[in-house]
């Protein structure tokens, strides 16, 4: 597989807060505590080893064999969860929902830049183990935005009512979307490996969670992934003490809201990705997952019937930890609270969010993990590389939005000169000139000069558009052409990774494709792949 770059920065598509921290701007350096270069993993060690108590080893292991127990577990991912139990085992973690068949590309991108990460610290730092995680966000309740994929330009729903937590959401009618589905996919080998794959997954499964696990097992058993399921009572039980400090001393609260104060101080094009709640757990049950609120000293469940008074509520969180769900901001505490982990892997949303935690994990004494942005591709099949070489079009051309990209292919091949520049600066240097005769008459000739310049530049400009739209229809089997090929790479001109779903590809690549990926993704080297198929 062929592999260009371009850096993230000049894709056009993330946030100046991503790109800043990728440059490692100085006034970004107090969000964070590492950053991810495989040199800096030395420090990160020691600490995370210091602060990681051996008996949150010894329950998490013994939580993974439980969730492990129904499934086929690979040899690799049975030595990886004894592994942790070691107190010279760390992971590295990436995170994902539920969505339905993986949802976007980048599911996989996520997964293979975390397994590739845990290989080359293994080559570094050769007197330790390193386990890569993905953690199931089992307890999310937006079943809007996980419950379809898109492909070949449609979406496959999945129409099914419930509430609570999705992961606990029964299969049921996901049939009715595998017929759909297998009529688009035609009969090809590598179909009928997509069909074979969200079968057992789906219909063979009686949860969300478990058809989840399945296929991410299949997909990655045998590198050695282990999965968690956060939704667990052992494992909540360590997350108790936490939670006491933000149900009843608001420090999350606190301490987030004055990192976002802190933030927005550095630069106005800093958005905010997420705002704390003063409470920011859910109470959990069956079909239910809600926010909990104070008011009055009194703890309510929204949108029920259910109150706590201060000590009710404590005393539920004591015996029944598995009750109390965490939000986006508690989520990721909860995570290194219960794993011996170094490094979370995110895309830009999600590094966006870590950036506002690290003074609250530094108030409750955990160690706050390394930031690294995951693996970002563009796959091109070598019809499209085609296409892309015969239209003469660069690689840093193909992420400019449409209009600016033909824009400057009509400039490139039209037979006339397009480009008014030259004329524009021949009018400044005339203004000039007036400028001054004016400023030597009489100065109140300032504004007319000015109102004059302005004009004519706008009358250029017009001209310019009017020659450019004529060429453009002049030239419209090449905008035609140049049209249909970036959308095809930019999906609704978005990334692809972020519209296709993985079984486009694999319809295309079979089973080669992941380990095409695995060859071309390196997580440490920060730019934006272009992946030649």
């Amino acid at each position: 597989m062929e592999v260009d770059c371009i850096p993230f920065r000049k894709t056009g598509y993330f946030s100046e807060l991503i790109c800043d921290y990728l440059d490692e701007k100085k006034e970004l350096r107090p969000f964070y505590n590492r950053f991810p270069k495989l040199e800096n993993f030395k420090e990160q060690i020691a600490e995370k080893k210091a602060n990681f108590p051996q008996a949150h080893r010894a329950v998490l292991v013994k939580a993974l064999q439980g969730q492990y127990e129904s499934v086929t577990t690979t040899q690799a991912t049975k030595k990886n969860i004894a592994r942790l139990g070691h107190e010279n085992t760390f992971t590295v973690v990436t995170g994902h929902q539920l969505n339905l068949f993986t949802g976007p590309l980048y599911f996989l991108y996520k997964i293979v830049s975390t397994i590739n990460l845990t290989k080359q610290l293994k080559k570094a730092y050769a007197d330790h183990d390193f386990v890569p995680i993905y953690w199931m966000a089992t307890e999310d309740h937006d079943f809007d935005e996980i419950n379809y994929f898109n492909f070949k330009g449609q979406k496959v729903q999945w129409n099914f009512q419930s509430k609570g937590a999705v992961g606990r959401f029964s299969t049921q009618g996901l049939d009715e979307v595998l017929a759909i589905f297998s009529k688009e996919l035609g009969a090809t080998r590598n179909a009928q490996e997509l069909k074979q794959l969200f079968q057992k997954a789906y219909l063979e499964h009686q949860t969300l969670t478990g058809a989840t696990r399945y296929l991410a097992n299949a997909l990655f058993g045998e590198t050695g992934l282990v999965i968690v399921d956060g939704d667990d009572a052992a494992l909540k039980k360590q997350l108790v003490p936490y939670a006491k400090q933000d149900i009843f001393n608001r420090i999350p609260f606190e301490k987030v809201s004055e990192t976002n104060a802190k933030l927005a101080a550095v630069s106005d094009a800093y958005a905010i990705q997420v705002n704390p709640r003063e409470i920011n757990y859910f109470y959990l049950e069956a079909g239910l997952r809600e926010r909990i609120v104070e008011k009055d000293g009194r703890y309510y469940i929204n949108d029920t019937d259910l109150e706590f008074g201060a000590d009710e509520l404590e005393e539920v969180l004591d015996k029944h930890p598995e009750r109390f769900s965490p939000n986006v901001i508690a989520r990721p505490l909860y995570q290194e609270v219960i794993l011996p982990n170094l490094c979370y892997i995110g895309g830009g949303g999600e590094l966006a969010y870590w950036l506002e935690l690290k003074s609250y994990f530094e108030a409750l004494g955990v160690s706050f993990p390394m930031l690294l942005l995951r693996n970002s591709a563009l796959l091109i099949s070598e019809k499209q590389a085609e296409k892309v070489k015969r239209m003469d079009v660069s690689v840093d051309d193909l992420f400019l939005k449409q209009a600016s990209l033909i824009n400057k292919k009509i400039r490139k091949i039209s037979n006339i000169e397009i480009d008014f520049g030259p004329q524009k600066q021949a009018l400044e240097t005339q203004f000039e000139k007036l400028f001054t005769i004016a400023e030597q008459t009489d100065a109140s000739f300032l504004g007319a000069v000015k109102a004059q310049e302005v004009k004519q530049k706008k009358g250029l400009e017009h001209l310019e558009k009017r020659l450019l739209k004529a060429q453009k229809r002049k030239l419209k089997d090449h905008v035609v052409r140049l049209s249909d090929l970036q959308n095809a790479l930019f999906p609704n001109q978005s990334l692809q990774e972020r519209q296709l779903n993985f079984s486009e590809p694999f319809l295309e690549n079979g089973s080669g494709l992941l380990p095409h990926l695995f060859n071309a993704l390196d997580p440490l080297d920060q730019n934006f792949l272009i992946l030649y198929t």
